[in-house]
């Protein structure tokens, strides 16, 4: 009697699908390790920018603050905007009084005279945006206080005033022009509170490149971007706050509003 023996069946990968599997599995791992660099690589460039739009957002807000609250400075300059330049870069000066500020110390109240400027560091050749306040009555309220550093990687800072009919560059009697003007109503910009002020603050999108030398500017530091940022802040005190007793600006018809920042490439 013969006896049936069964062959084992073994089952297994042929070489084609063997490479088929190879091929996908490594599809698969280079697409998974692309969009992992690219989601790298936005966080790079999203940082940066994330902290540019919080220093801008501070900037702004303190210097809005205090413009809100602004008053006269003293008997002499009562608000002063200066134009000013760093090289081919807009650095305006504003020196003003204001009553945003808390007493820290005796004998003082919530008068406190107050400055923005930019300056450039002469060693890294970083320009960064500064405050000095003084809190004390002093004969020269346009020195001393002490200052502190609010933003870097400025790449430029304007200013601009209005007097209820048209915006101006600068404000306050800088030159000594007042005595020769015949018509306040021409040149209104020399004396007194503007109704509103506009800033527009520029920040290297990236704070780490935005170095530059003292005397000369590289290419691609020049071409990098910026951004732009700007508010519209009106004085509260402006129509109140005259050494005449009377209005210090013209009333005009329209008048802007206060807005907030707003950044621009």
């Amino acid at each position: 009697m013969r006896t049936a023996f069964r062959t084992p069946c073994i089952s297994a990968f042929t070489l084609l699908e063997m490479m088929i599997s190879a091929a996908l599995m490594s599809l698969v791992l280079g697409t998974s390790y692309a969009c992992l660099q690219a989601g790298l690589d936005t966080r790079k460039l999203i940082e940066p920018r994330s902290d540019t739009f919080q220093t801008a957002r501070v900037a702004l807000a303190l210097i809005a603050a205090d413009l809100r609250a602004a008053c006269p400075l003293h008997k002499g300059p009562e608000f002063l905007g200066m134009k000013r330049q760093i090289g081919n870069m807009d650095a305006d000066n504003l020196d003003f009084a204001t009553h945003q500020y808390t007493p820290n110390q005796p004998n003082e109240g919530d008068y406190c005279a107050i400055s923005w400027f930019v300056e450039r560091e002469p060693k890294t050749g970083e320009t960064r945006l500064w405050r000095r306040r003084n809190p004390t009555f002093a004969f020269d309220p346009l020195a001393g206080g002490t200052r502190e550093e609010i933003a870097s990687g400025v790449r430029g800072l304007k200013l601009e005033y209005y007097d209820g009919y048209d915006w101006y560059d600068t404000w306050g009697d800088v030159n000594g022009q007042a005595k020769k003007e015949s018509s306040a109503r021409e040149r209104s910009n020399l004396s007194g509170l503007p109704e509103a002020a506009r800033v527009t603050l520029l920040l290297a999108s990236e704070p780490g490149k935005a170095k530059q030398s003292s005397e000369t500017e590289s290419r691609s530091e020049t071409e990098a971007p910026s951004l732009r940022f700007q508010v519209v802040v009106r004085l509260n005190l402006a129509g109140t706050a005259s050494s005449s007793g009377q209005s210090s600006t013209p009333t005009g018809n329209a008048s802007p509003t206060e807005s907030r920042a707003r950044p621009s490439n």
